[in-house]
Formats: structure tokens, C-alpha cells, sequence
């Protein structure tokens, strides 16, 4: 387990991996920056999933320019839940969930209400580029809100958990799962307070717990045991993250998935520059894993996103150490 203070050279010797060998031997060496619009702009994501036969959240409507803002109650009025995100937004930033709504009464995961004025405003203030990178004009998307699995009962409070998958060339490499809190407001954000749990590629089970870059065992509002967490269909979850390789042509990337209730395994975002916190969530870092598929070479690499994954699961499953520390 990490502790709170570590040394350098003990990160190093964890291989564990830091931003800049993060950006310039993997992101800058793998990633083509023309490609980055594909993942950078969740419309066209969601475009290029769905091309891909990936399942990904309903699209109840987009909205692109100020004079179109009122319209978001009228695009709603049908949908009892709803998620406004901006195309463009990063980290997080500007995702709005509301989980009921009645005569201009707006409901968030926490009971905090909004009133008609409240989300046309922040509609207005994702269309002006507050929540995107580079703060340029941007459009916001109207998503359906997913109903998670009753399989992740306790495990998220009043929130959809999701799971972020490093793929490197095409292979799932480490994974975790974000689990929502009432400090992060409902969202599968570490920034904002959600609690990692690190995911065993081999099983999709929990490996370790962290909230705030410290190790927990339990979730801190719903007091439910992490080692408890397994993630269903798995083997399926990973076979969709790898086909986001051949999606985007970006050779390191983070895939972020749900899982439905109704309709299984869904793509909800990738990124082209995924965080490091993963590694923390693991208790193990991801600089072994992407030199060993480094090592692989082309030639020897399976084809197949399906034998990728089979390929993952027998060399990255993680160690019976870390398992006994949850």
C-alpha cells in the first residue's frame, strides 16, 4: 500500500509513472495531436463509437448557440433525468446531472434544486466556453442519465460510477473504478471527492480504495465494503475499451465506460491524455505494464481487440499482495 509520503526513488522503483515521462514518452511519441478532435469533443466521440457498433448514452439534444437556450426545457420535458455536458469540457468540468425535474424545478444527485433561470444559465455559460479547454466557444449535449446496474448498490452515492481503462496499442493495461460521493456531488470525479478503486484486469475485481489520493476500505457515505466491488461482464467492458484503438488511432488513451442496467456496457468518453491517478488506485504503476506491450513488437501483438484483452488479462492481473491490502 502507498503510503501518504513517499520518496522519488521509491515511485520509481514502483514504476510508477510521472507526468512528464506520461507526456513526452507516451502521450507525445503515440498520440497524433491531428487526431485529438475525435476525443476531444464528446459529439464526435459519440459519433465514432456508435460507427463502431459501441453502445453509447442517448442523445436527447444539442445545443448550439445563446439564441437556443431556452429550448433545453422543452428537450427535457419528456426525460425524468438528464446530463448536460459541454462538447469540449475537461476534467469534469461543467457536467450537470439532474435526477428529477417538475414545473421548472430542477433536482441534482445531492437534493440541491435548480430553477428554470439557474439551468438556462448554465447552459449559456457552456455555450461561452467556461467549462472547455481552452475557453473557446463550445456546445453543450443533452444525454440521457444512465441507470447503473443494481449490481453497484452502495457503491456510489447518488451518482452513476464509471470505469476508466487505460489502452496502450490496443491493449487494456490497468483500470479503475470511479465511484461517486456526496462530496463530488453526484459525479465520478476524483478531483471533486469521488473514491477510486483500483480494478484487477484479469477478474474485475476491487483491488484497492483511495479518496483523495488516501487509501479507504469503505465507501464514506454509504458505508459499503470495496473488496466487496466486482465489475459484471467484464471481459466484455474490456473488448469495448480496446476497439478504442482502432476508433481514434491513438496509441495511449483512456476509455471511460458505465454500465446500464438495461443496456450493458456503454462508452461514455475517451481521453487523449488520461490522469495518473489510476496508479494510486492500483497500488501499482503503469510504467511495467506499457513496456512490456513496448516489448511485445508489432509482429507478435494479437489483432484481434478480443485476443488484445485475452492477451491483457493473463499478464496484467494484479498481485495477491495488493488484494489483501483493501
Amino acid at each position: 500500500m502507498f503510503e501518504k509520503y513517499t520518496s522519488p526513488f521509491r515511485l520509481r522503483h514502483k514504476g510508477i509513472m510521472g507526468m512528464n515521462k506520461r507526456n513526452h514518452s507516451y502521450i507525445g511519441r503515440y498520440n497524433d495531436r491531428s487526431k485529438y478532435p475525435l476525443v476531444d469533443d464528446k459529439l464526435k466521440t459519440k459519433i465514432i463509437a456508435e460507427k463502431a457498433g459501441c453502445t453509447v448514452p442517448h442523445l436527447i439534444g444539442v445545443i448550439r448557440n445563446q439564441h437556443e437556450v431556452r429550448q433545453i426545457h422543452q428537450l427535457v420535458h419528456q426525460w425524468p433525468g438528464f446530463v448536460i455536458k459541454p462538447a469540449r469540457g475537461s476534467g469534469g468540468k461543467g457536467i450537470l446531472v439532474v435526477t428529477s425535474h417538475k414545473d421548472g424545478i430542477y433536482v441534482k444527485p445531492s437534493g440541491a434544486t435548480l430553477n428554470a433561470a439557474d439551468v438556462e444559465r448554465h447552459v449559456s455559460n457552456a455555450l461561452a466556453g467556461l467549462f472547455s479547454l481552452g475557453g473557446k466557444n463550445d456546445v453543450a449535449i443533452i444525454e440521457n442519465l444512465i441507470q447503473f446496474d443494481d449490481c453497484f448498490d452502495g457503491f456510489s452515492y447518488e451518482g452513476v460510477p464509471d470505469v476508466r481503462v487505460i489502452v496502450f496499442k490496443g491493449f487494456p493495461i490497468m483500470s479503475m473504478m470511479r465511484l461517486s460521493t456526496r462530496a463530488s456531488d453526484g459525479k465520478a470525479n476524483l478531483h471533486q471527492g469521488a473514491v477510486g478503486v483500483g480494478i484487477d484486469i484479469a477478474t474485475g475485481q476491487a483491488v484497492r480504495g483511495v479518496q483523495f489520493g488516501n487509501p479507504i476500505t469503505h465507501h464514506p457515505d454509504t458505508g459499503r465494503a470495496l473488496n466487496e466491488l466486482e465489475v459484471p461482464h467484464w471481459q466484455r467492458l474490456l473488448v469495448l475499451a480496446a476497439k478504442a484503438w482502432e476508433m481514434t488511432g491513438l496509441g495511449y488513451i483512456g476509455t471511460d465506460m458505465v454500465l446500464d442496467k438495461n443496456q450493458g456496457p456503454m462508452v461514455l468518453e475517451l481521453n487523449a491524455r488520461p490522469g495518473l491517478a489510476i496508479q494510486i488506485a492500483n497500488g501499482s504503476g503503469l510504467l511495467p505494464r506499457l513496456r512490456h506491450i513496448e516489448h511485445i513488437g508489432v509482429s507478435e501483438s494479437p489483432l484481434e481487440p478480443e485476443a488484445r484483452v485475452e492477451y491483457s488479462m493473463q499478464h496484467f492481473a494484479s498481485t495477491p499482495q495488493l488484494l489483501s491490502h483493501i
